[in-house]
């Protein structure tokens, strides 16, 4: 590479840097940022203040076992404080966590197109491509932030309110504790990966409005319909290839040994979903009449 390219390429590196950096400050700064991670830290301290009380009364944490369809991590929270995280991330996915990620995504491209600055960003000389890939990494941020807030947040109430301690796997055998904050971690981040296609999803359809609201709405309202017919068993045949068939695979992680099977599926077809409606996104954008 000659240096004439070097001196093209380096400023545009450190522009595109610098727009990362200011969207992930924009983001996170946000009002209705911050109201969606409040309300996320929010679900582990009622599940946790719930159980607690239910115990107290004599209840027993486990009378509702997983009737939800949900791994059954509920049961064991009056035991160990950790099994809090895996219950909040359990309670948080199917709909609080997707829903905060299709409000995000949504708003990425059609917000800044509602708002007027969308032209303004392309005069940059990130270009268009670079810009996507901008919006779509601060999402998947995003996606990292929230998980590890519900995560962390269902830890420190777990620590407060039940004892700590080696953990009981699914299949009955004992791990220490740091092998179970380890795959705490773990879960955490395999829940963060399982909404790369609603992001993927929502970040197109932000390309294919300049309403802001009408993006996050459409992502939102699309999530719900896909669980819906995920729900309905003359769909099986179909169900499989939804972005949130295999959400709570991640269960799998806290079997010994640990089932990989629905665990790859899941991955490989949030992959998919980015792939699909990623380069969707893409070509959108890249052919759109920016007005605004």
């Amino acid at each position: 590479m000659s240096q004439a390219d070097l001196a093209v390429r380096a400023p545009r590196f450190v522009w595109t840097f610098g727009l990362l950096r200011s969207e992930l400050v924009t983001t996170f700064r946000r009002w209705r940022t911050l109201a969606l991670l409040g309300v996320l830290a929010a679900v582990p301290i009622l599940v946790g203040i719930a159980v607690k009380v239910e115990t107290q009364d004599g209840g027993g944490a486990g009378r509702g076992g997983d009737g939800g369809g949900g791994p059954a991590f509920i049961a064991q929270i009056t035991n160990n404080g950790l099994f809090l995280v895996f219950t909040a991330l359990a309670a948080t996915l199917p709909f609080f966590l997707p829903m905060a990620i299709g409000v995000v995504a949504g708003d990425s491209i059609a917000g800044e197109a509602s708002g007027g600055t969308l032209r303004y960003l392309l005069v940059a000389p990130a270009g268009r491509t670079r810009l996507l890939l901008t919006k779509y990494a601060t999402v998947m941020t995003f996606c990292v932030v929230a998980t590890l807030v519900v995560a962390l947040s269902a830890l420190i109430v777990g620590a407060l309110l039940f004892p700590l301690g080696d953990l009981t796997t699914i299949s009955g055998t004992q791990i220490s504790f740091a092998e179970g904050l380890g795959r705490a971690l773990l879960i955490a981040l395999v829940v963060a990966a399982s909404l790369v296609g609603i992001a993927a999803l929502g970040l197109f359809i932000s390309t294919m409005t300049s309403s802001g609201i009408a993006a996050m709405a459409t992502t939102v309202g699309l999530l719900i319909t896909v669980q819906i017919l995920d729900q309905i068993p003359q769909l099986h045949a179909l169900q499989p290839y939804f972005f949130s068939h295999y959400w709570l695979s991640f269960a799998d992680l806290m079997r010994e040994p640990v089932y990989w099977d629905d665990l790859v599926k899941n991955l490989g077809l949030q992959a998919l979903y980015a792939a699909v409606f990623g380069s969707a996104a893409w070509a959108r954008f890249t052919a759109k009449d920016i007005t605004a």
